[in-house]
């Protein structure tokens, strides 16, 4: 009778580890066939189990905001986003801006600095000894700022405040077309007021400014359907040169911008689809 000879423990234990390695063992495998799976539904994930989506959903942002490069007003800016996001990264938005008027109360100190100065130096003569011109100080005050374009959230990422509090945030940047309805002022050296206050201002009429917008923002996420968003803008259109001397006006034009930055909590709806997992 023939005898089979049996592999020891120690060898069957090695010959099964070598197995492992070879291809069969490998399409046998259920933790590799998952994390194949994974890998063909979402082959390039920055950041997994996303808190918040905003796809097919629409956005309500209540906004207060400053003009920080306006030399010579103080413009308080009220208003507010209103949007629709096509998916996680792209969205069309809607801003509107109004910023009420307050006449001299609305005037930094720079202007009393320039007027003062230019009444209290040498002024410019001509050969008779007589003053060439009186020196005024043009500004503008926006008043209605609206755009319209859409916005690309290319980033979305975590970050952990406290043990295990983690804070969902995303970056977009926006641009488009829009308008600026502004009042045009001129300031000039008045000696004759009573009330301490020497700047007479006189406005010089309304207009209305095609303007191009481009800017960039945050969105905190801090439940399934509200965010804190920091929004900053800029509202870039053409209009005429200064006139600081109304005998000898420039001729020409030169790009303005006003720059807003603003803050608000945007609401998201309706109700947040569940989230997508995988069929392995």
């Amino acid at each position: 009778m023939r005898r089979t000879k049996l592999c020891s423990p120690l060898g069957c234990a090695l010959l099964a580890l070598l197995g492992m390695g070879s291809g069969d063992a490998r399409a046998d495998s259920p933790g590799l066939e998952a994390k194949e799976a994974r890998k063909v539904a979402n082959p390039n994930p920055a950041v997994e189990n996303r808190f918040f989506l905003k796809e097919g959903r629409f956005e309500a942002t209540p906004l207060f905001g400053y003009v920080p490069n306006n030399p010579f007003a103080r413009r308080y800016m009220f208003g507010g986003i209103f949007g629709y996001h096509f998916g996680e990264s792209l969205s069309a938005q809607a801003e509107v801006l109004y910023s009420p008027d307050g006449g001299e109360n609305d005037l930094k100190p720079l202007v009393e600095v320039l007027l003062d100065r230019a009444a209290n130096s040498a002024p410019i003569t001509t050969g008779t000894g007589t003053p060439t011109s009186v020196f005024q100080q043009p500004l503008d005050k926006v008043s209605l700022a609206a755009n319209f374009g859409v916005a690309l959230a290319p980033f979305y990422g975590k970050i952990n405040l406290v043990g295990e509090t983690v804070l969902n945030f995303d970056f977009y940047v926006t641009g488009g077309l829009g308008m600026v309805s502004k009042s045009n002022y001129t300031a000039t050296y008045d000696e004759n007021q009573t009330d301490g206050n020497f700047v007479n201002l006189k406005e010089e009429g309304n207009e209305v400014k095609v303007s191009v917008s481009a800017g960039i923002g945050q969105n905190y996420f801090l439940n399934q359907f509200m965010a804190f968003k920091i929004d900053i803008r800029a509202l870039f259109y053409v209009d005429n040169l200064p006139v600081y001397d109304p005998a000898n006006p420039p001729d020409g034009d030169r790009l303005y911008n006003n720059v807003v930055a603003s803050a608000g909590l945007a609401f998201f709806f309706p109700k947040m689809k569940p989230r997508l997992s995988y069929e392995l």
